[in-house]
């Protein structure tokens, strides 16, 4: 389109001149095709596909997969009220995350989510005091720990014996007999997940097969499951990785279980969301140097942690490219850190004032970005065909100041 980059048939310098920069966009059009094409890889199976909310949890990509019919997985109190603010349906919720508050779990119990993953030994002897004072059976799965290698970034990785979740699968038993018998508990799945930006199915299946072992040892001991939840994790394309379709990825986990009576849960979200957004930013200042030069634009690492926390790639591409000769810069951000750069070594024609887009941000980007030198967060935006909604503002000074309180001239301040 005049090769100016577009999301659906909206230009990107129109949104930027209507809601500013930096901006996260995102397509309908992509998040509905992901959704579409788990759907048609689980067709003809009893399974439900539980969004990872942490991946990204506005509550208008929440709303826009509720209407999907989306089950949600959360890891927070702040999560279970998001999917209910967006109108999800909590009886299709799985609360994960090692640390769950007591606060939390009756919070959980009294919305009547599908279950707790539990991820300890400790966290089930508190479900289980916390369903008995509220005189309500708590639905429980154990997330086992495989001890599988994901073959993934290790920060990302989340099924070895060395990481914090879980429950060795060893060791899960003895947890399935007690809450078996407990009359505040009541058992109904198991849970398993061994990392994120997952591109091969091969450790998936390991995984997997470990857990059908175990569920066969669970029905010899009298113990039958509803579900097994066999997390998510789906790899998406930053730079050169090709990551299967996901009818591929998950055929031969599909297979492993096609005699098993048990519902099957999923809980992708990097790939329902991930390529479905971009950051949208405008260089301030070009600084060539004799060893590097550095393109300064208006996104920081506060806005798009992943490449400071995890040197993670994101192609960065020129808005409306330019002619004439192109350099080589390291796209820096405002912020007082060495690392805060959003891509180093990137080959592109630039003048102050362009705007690049940052692809693939449409996952851990803005649900993990913070206030970090006092910076507001961007404004986000919704495209459907030629329509744009904005489904946050951008933050203000007086939204980062307004819980705070200065202490009076005595250095004693009202409660």
């Amino acid at each position: 389109m005049g090769g100016v980059l577009h999301c659906e048939s909206v230009p990107l310098p129109e949104i930027a001149r209507r809601f500013g920069t930096p901006c996260y966009v995102y397509s309908a059009a992509a998040l509905d095709e992901a959704w579409r094409e788990f759907r048609a890889a689980l067709a003809g199976r009893d399974a439900l596909v539980c969004y990872a909310v942490k991946a990204n949890s506005n509550l208008a990509i929440l709303a826009r997969f509720a209407r999907l019919g989306a089950g949600f997985d959360i890891v927070s109190g702040g999560e279970l009220a998001r999917v209910q603010a967006s109108g999800g349906d909590c009886s299709r919720v799985v609360f994960s995350g090692v640390g769950k508050s007591e606060g939390e779990l009756r919070q959980a119990l009294e919305t009547g989510i599908l279950c707790f993953n539990v991820e300890s030994a400790a966290e089930l002897s508190r479900i289980e005091r916390v369903a008995e004072a509220a005189r309500r059976p708590a639905p429980i799965a154990l997330r086992v720990n495989p001890d599988v290698d994901p073959l993934t970034h290790p920060y990302i990785s989340t099924g070895l014996r060395t990481n914090k979740f879980g429950v060795p699968i060893e060791e899960a038993a003895e947890l399935y007999l007690h809450a078996s018998r407990s009359p505040h508990l009541r058992v109904i799945g198991i849970a398993c997940h061994i990392g994120s930006q997952l591109l091969d199915p091969a450790p998936m299946l390991e995984a997997s097969g470990k857990v059908l072992d175990f569920v066969l040892r669970l029905e010899r001991d009298g113990i039958r499951l509803e579900h097994i939840d066999l997390g998510g994790g789906l790899g998406i394309r930053y730079r050169e990785e090709t990551p299967p379709p996901i009818a591929e990825f998950l055929a031969p986990v599909a297979a492993l279980f096609a005699q098993r009576p048990e519902r099957l849960l999923f809980e992708p979200g990097r790939r329902l969301v991930g390529n479905a957004g971009v950051l949208l930013t405008r260089v301030e200042y070009l600084k060539p140097g004799a060893k590097r030069s550095f393109a300064v634009v208006d996104a920081a690492m506060n806005d798009l942690v992943r490449p400071a926390l995890y040197d993670a790639w994101h192609d960065i591409a020129a808005v409306a490219p330019r002619p004439g000769p192109a350099a080589v810069y390291d796209i820096v951000g405002p912020v007082c850190e060495s690392g805060d750069f959003l891509g180093t070594a990137r080959t592109l024609a630039l003048a102050e004032g362009d705007l690049l887009a940052v692809m693939s941000a449409g996952a851990y980007g803005m649900s993990m970005s913070s206030n970090y030198n006092t910076r507001p967060r961007p404004a986000e935006v919704l495209v459907e065909g030629g329509a744009v909604r904005l489904v946050r503002r951008r933050e203000t000074l007086a939204d980062l100041l307004g819980p705070e309180q200065a202490p009076d001239e005595t250095g004693i301040s009202e409660p």
